[in-house]
Formats: structure tokens, C-alpha cells, sequence
């Protein structure tokens, strides 16, 4: 595993920096990247997708529970650093269990059908990440609108985003990414990781967040009908809904999905949109 000094001298021998247009914080914290992989529960010949493995502190814990890492790596610089820890740890490059199989490729961009198999079973791929701060919402969303195969996520993202990502109704924290996440999946917060174990160190606090997919709350509407309705709604989060979308919906079409029209949207869960959703759409 890698160290504060072992990350250090890498960047230095490679000539290389952290660079912040991607949001580059290496994790140089042995334990942490131990605990992060056994909260993954991945084990020997389990497919398991890493994005932005960097030096690869992460995919070293990953591929020594026996897993099947496929890291993506979208910075060509530290590609060839990467394989370089990898032969040095004696972990060998390339398909097969045990292994780990690098692909420099940016997560935003990849056919997921592609890159997991078109064959492969609904639910049978983890995400495990520390995730770049700046990307980290799109990542994760990108990965439960169109990887069905990724049943599990942890990742490491800024507390902000994981109370964000994991918010359900009632509180000033909960939002359109709080929903959509639980159109897919139900999020929750794991632990939270201090600045020190990163090299460089952030100026904020991280937090690693487990997610797990599970069905749709509805199946006549999708998604974007629902959280549609909600993007109108949090335009104006701190009016009542027959104020903010009241004159756009059909009369009585809030009383009908059993919504109070006084209520205020950080009140309603994802059931509640969907509700709603299929209310409009009749």
C-alpha cells in the first residue's frame, strides 16, 4: 500500500503534480483504502469497475481481496505509473481473476454496455472510487442511469456530496441529486475520511457513501417525468407546491397522488414524484 512518502516520491520520479482541472487528490492512507475495500464485500473472482485509480493505492487493496479490478484511468499521464505500482506490487496486468486490468478511459465518456459486457448479469459488477470532486454527481448518476450491471457503488466524495447524495425528505439537505440517486438505488454514508490522508491534502473533509440499486418506484413513468416535476418545484424550494406548480398541473392532481399542496418538495420523497408522475401523465 501506498504511503504519504511512496506517493510523494512517485509524483517526484515520474516528474509528475496533482492537477487540479481533475480535481487530483491521491488517498496515501494504507488503512483507509483496506477499509474502503472491505466495505466494497467484494471477494476472490468478483468483477469490480475503479474510476480514477491513480497511483493506485486503491486498486492494490481492491486486487488483494481476490477481485477482478478493471481500473479507468482517464489522466494518459499516469497510466504508465500506474502499471508501474502494479509490477512492483506483483500484481499482474490483464484479464483473469486476481487481476487487474487497466483501461485509460475517461467514466463521463465510456459505453458502459461496452466496457461491462452486454451480456453481464443486472447487479453483478461493484463500483468502488474516490471519486474527483468536481465530477463525482456526474459520475455516479452517469453510472446508475446506464450501467444496470453496477449493483453496488462506494465511493469516496466530498461530505458535502455523500449527506447530499444520501439525504432523504424532511431536511434542508435533501435535493434533486438526493432523488434521482433514489430513483436507482438507496444511498447511505459509511464514514468519513480527514484532509491528512491525501497527498496533496483537500481543504475539506470526505466521506465514503455506499450505494445499492434496487427497482424503480414506479413503471408507467420514468425518472425525468418525475424529477421534472421536482426541478420545478425546488426552482422555489422554500414555497408550497400549489404556489410553485399549482397552475401547471391538472386540478386536483396533487390531492390525488396523495400530496398536501402546502407541503414545501424537501417534505417529498422519490415515491412522492413518482406519484405524482403517473397522476399527470393519466
Amino acid at each position: 500500500m501506498l504511503g504519504p512518502d511512496e506517493v510523494r516520491e512517485l509524483l517526484g520520479r515520474h516528474g509528475l503534480a496533482a492537477r487540479k482541472s481533475l480535481g487530483q487528490n491521491f488517498v496515501a492512507d494504507p488503512s483507509v483504502v483496506e477499509w474502503i475495500a472491505e466495505q466494497a464485500g467484494v471477494g476472490p473472482g468478483d468483477p469490480v469497475v475503479e474510476v480514477g485509480p491513480g497511483l493506485g493505492s486503491l486498486t492494490l487493496a481492491l486486487a488483494a481481496t481476490g477481485a477482478h479490478v478493471l481500473a479507468l484511468e482517464k489522466d494518459d499521464g499516469l497510466v504508465p505509473v500506474l502499471r508501474d505500482v502494479l509490477r512492483a506490487s506483483g500484481v499482474a496486468e490483464g484479464p483473469g481473476d486476481g487481476e487487474v486490468t487497466v483501461r485509460p478511459a475517461d467514466a463521463l465518456e465510456v459505453d458502459w454496455s461496452e466496457l461491462l459486457g452486454a451480456d453481464a448479469a443486472p447487479g453483478s459488477w461493484t463500483l468502488v472510487a474516490n471519486l474527483p470532486y468536481n465530477v463525482a454527481v456526474p459520475v455516479v448518476m452517469s453510472v446508475l442511469a446506464h450501467a444496470p450491471a453496477v449493483g453496488r457503488l462506494v465511493v469516496m466524495v466530498q461530505k458535502e456530496v455523500a449527506d447530499r447524495l444520501a439525504a432523504g425528505p424532511g431536511g434542508r439537505t435533501i435535493g434533486l441529486p438526493s432523488l434521482r440517486t433514489a430513483w436507482y438505488a438507496s444511498a447511505r454514508v459509511l464514514g468519513d475520511v480527514p484532509p491528512e490522508a491525501f497527498v496533496p491534502q483537500p481543504r475539506v473533509v470526505s466521506s465514503v457513501v455506499a450505494i445499492e440499486r434496487h427497482a424503480a418506484p414506479s413503471t408507467l413513468v420514468g425518472p425525468d417525468d418525475a424529477l421534472g416535476l421536482a426541478e420545478r418545484a425546488y426552482h422555489q424550494r422554500r414555497k408550497m407546491l400549489r404556489a410553485t406548480l399549482g397552475g401547471q398541473l391538472p386540478e386536483g392532481a396533487l390531492e390525488a397522488a396523495g400530496i398536501d399542496p402546502q407541503a414545501r418538495p424537501e417534505s417529498l420523497g422519490i415515491a412522492d414524484w413518482a406519484r405524482l408522475a403517473e397522476v399527470v401523465a393519466q
